[in-house]
């Protein structure tokens, strides 16, 4: 059984040996991610190399995905580098101190705009939700605070505003040197993190064309505004071409209680708009130290597979963990499991609505009649910018597309897509009259067909065209196919 979700592997110390990186691609790592918010730039130029010669080394297009850090905000340091906050007692927040010298009375801050950002009442969470605090009242450098949930509290912990409402850009000046960064690599994707607007992606596309990258944008949502106001999200989606659930930063600022019901939102939205969508943070968080997930993190992945998310994501799990490789083989066997279902086979997907472009219609059509039609094993999708591919993908299916491309860019943007396979297939040299018969060929060397099956191919007139999809046709291997 082919597996259709997709799993993106985030790399770190864990997975810097040859033997880790190429293990973790065997297990089944179909994306992986550097996070830019630790290491330098070289260290990451570095690591996409080694990505693409050990997917090439065992025949497998992995795409690279640049995280870029965003505007983290965080508290500066402690003068012993960690002190114990007292639920009830007062905490300041002070721009003006020294940055090294934070005490347990009070520490500085790296986001000095906070300040106008905040009001008495405001509730502001630090170190990913283990740390709360009241805001009582706001000074022209200082806020002050009481402690409503205490504990230890250390050096650079990031800090958020429950319900959102801060003002920082999405794209920091080192986010601008990182996109460079991003384009000299050549990464597949770009990630944006704590994403406001539908301009941050516009300006972020535009810097990466200037950089001379043609990367997709994911748009991390991880911020209250947009999963409170669905026009934003929608504008914020439609800007982009994935989007990534972004759970922790999303969770402190919404609260653990409506995660889950925003996540099948964010979700839901992407399939509908046509983009792809990844889960992501702690997924089988317990894997950093121990060989075995949690029963609560299966079904948590399980939970994502089957709202049909393109892909689920491990951060630590695979950057430190002690266990990066059992930790994408137990995420490949629960996404198996959770796919079995009936449900991920049965699709309603825009059945009632219009459209108003031909490729849409012709990959929506492709599918219908794949998913309807006895004896069809499989769909083969000529493409050159993985669009086709990608609309094909929103539909469930248990039938594996095949994106047919000559472009490496391309092969290595469709394998984020759920459900898709890609495959090498220069249409330069081929006469029109016999690309059908050559493809489905190439799928029975790979034994994906037998004579008798059906195959559904879908391309252009001019196979060598991007945007130009408008025919499909149904043939049968063994008979002869033109």
């Amino acid at each position: 059984m082919l597996r259709r979700t997709k799993i993106v592997a985030t790399l770190g110390p864990s997975t810097d040996s040859d033997e880790s990186l190429a293990a973790i691609i065997r297990a089944g790592v179909d994306a992986t991610r550097l996070n830019f918010s630790h290491g330098s730039a070289q260290e990451h130029i570095d690591r996409a190399t080694r990505v693409r010669e050990a997917a090439s080394a065992q025949d497998r297009f992995v795409a690279v995905l640049a995280d870029l850090q965003g505007p983290k905000l965080r508290i500066s340091r402690f003068s012993d580098h960690k002190v114990t906050l007292v639920t009830g007692q007062h905490f300041v927040l002070d721009a003006a101190m020294d940055k090294e010298a934070g005490t347990d009375e009070r520490v500085g801050i790296d986001y000095e705009q906070l300040i106008d950002d905040v009001a008495p009442g405001d509730v502001l969470v630090l170190d990913d939700g283990r740390i709360e605090m009241e805001v009582e009242s706001v000074g022209e450098q200082s806020i002050t605070s009481r402690v409503l949930n205490g504990g230890v509290l250390s050096d650079n912990k990031g800090l958020n505003k429950r319900g959102g409402g801060l003002s920082a850009d999405a794209l920091t000046e080192k986010d601008r040197q990182d996109i460079v960064t991003a384009a000299r690599l050549g990464a597949d994707y770009v990630a944006v993190s704590f994403v406001r607007t539908a301009e941050d992606l516009h300006t972020a596309r535009r810097l990466l064309n200037e950089a001379g990258s043609e990367a997709g944008l994911v748009a991390k949502i991880e911020r209250a505004e947009l999963a409170h106001d669905n026009a934003a999200l929608d504008a914020v989606i439609e800007a982009s071409d994935v989007v990534m659930v972004a759970r922790g930063d999303l969770a402190v600022e919404i609260g653990d209680a409506e995660l889950v019901g925003v996540q099948k939102h964010i979700i839901e939205r992407a399939r509908v708009l046509n983009r792809g969508v990844i889960t992501a943070t702690q997924m089988m968080e317990s894997m950093i130290t121990s060989p075995m997930p949690t029963r609560a993190e299966v079904s948590d992945v399980a939970n994502a597979v089957m709202d049909y998310t393109d892909a689920v994501m491990l951060s630590a799990e695979t950057a430190v963990g002690d266990y990066p490789v059992e930790a994408v083989k137990a995420m490949v066997r629960i996404c198996l499991g959770a796919e079995k279902h009936p449900s991920m086979h049965q699709s309603q997907h825009r059945i009632h609505e219009t459209m108003t472009h031909v490729d849409e219609a012709v990959a929506l059509s492709a599918m219908y009649a794949a998913n309807h039609l006895t004896g069809t094993a499989a769909i083969i999708c000529m493409t050159e910018s993985g669009a086709t591919p990608r609309l094909m993908s929103r539909i469930k299916s248990s039938l594996p597309i095949f994106a047919f491309s000559r472009h490496h860019t391309t092969q290595h943007r469709v394998v984020l897509f759920r459900g898709v396979q890609t495959i090498p297939f220069d249409t330069v040299s081929i006469p029109n009259e016999r690309t059908n018969a050559l493809a489905v060929s190439e799928l029975v060397s790979r034994g994906v067909v037998q004579d008798g099956d059906l195959v559904v191919i879908t391309k252009g007139d001019y196979v060598n065209a991007q945007g130009g999809t408008n025919s499909m046709k149904v043939v049968r291997v063994g008979s002869e196919i033109n």
